[in-house]
């Protein structure tokens, strides 16, 4: 397959003070076109040429960086768009998935607090998740860009912590750009039917 930008799912200026225009128009026009760009050139003449996004990703990972690290990011990226919405997180979950979260993880307060935590306890660039692995939820978190698809997990949830996705915004203060995702940012519905097919 070859990949393509998708369009923001919202207007540039949608998300406000939390993510500001000025950061979605770098990271997505900017670094998420990098990574369709290379990745489209890394994929030429390979094995993966032709195969879905997520077995480039699955196969890619430990033989070809190049290919792996770029179909990687995009695939994070493209699911971090939807991840997001205007007026979104809160705590009015749809129902199964909160029930979900009370049995695995201990209820919502722990999971934010575990979620936040996995963010900033990445060291440098990655990614946070909530994944779905043998039936279960679980946070994890991955470098650079990887993703629970290669640990033989789904993810359902993800925050880009890579600098990039936050530093107009919040400088070095990634706590707060973590805070300000899942309680101002979180699109709960996508999460849901992500968790319905996984």
């Amino acid at each position: 397959m070859t990949f393509t930008l998708p369009p923001l799912p919202y207007a540039y200026d949608a998300l406000g003070q939390f993510m500001s225009k000025e950061t979605l128009e770098f990271h997505h026009d900017k670094h998420h076109q990098a990574y369709v760009t290379n990745g489209n050139n890394a994929l030429k003449g390979t094995e993966w040429e032709g195969k879905s996004l997520e077995e480039i990703v699955k196969g890619s990972f430990g033989k070809n960086p190049a290919v792996f690290n770029n179909a990687g990011q995009h695939y994070n990226h493209i699911h971090f768009w939807s991840w997001m919405k205007p007026n979104g997180g809160g705590d009015k979950l749809p129902g199964k998935l909160a029930k979900k979260i009370d049995e695995d993880l201990g209820g919502f307060e722990k999971f934010k607090t575990d979620f936040q935590a996995a963010g900033v306890g990445q060291f440098g660039s990655g990614w946070a998740w909530l994944q779905v692995k043998n039936g279960k939820l679980e946070i994890a978190k991955t470098p650079n860009g990887e993703n629970p698809l290669v640990h033989g997990a789904t993810p359902i949830l993800g925050v880009d912590v890579w600098e990039h996705s936050y530093y107009i915004d919040y400088r070095n203060r990634r706590p707060d750009y973590l805070k300000a995702f899942v309680e101002n940012l979180v699109n709960w519905e996508y999460v849901e039917s992500l968790f319905d097919k996984a």
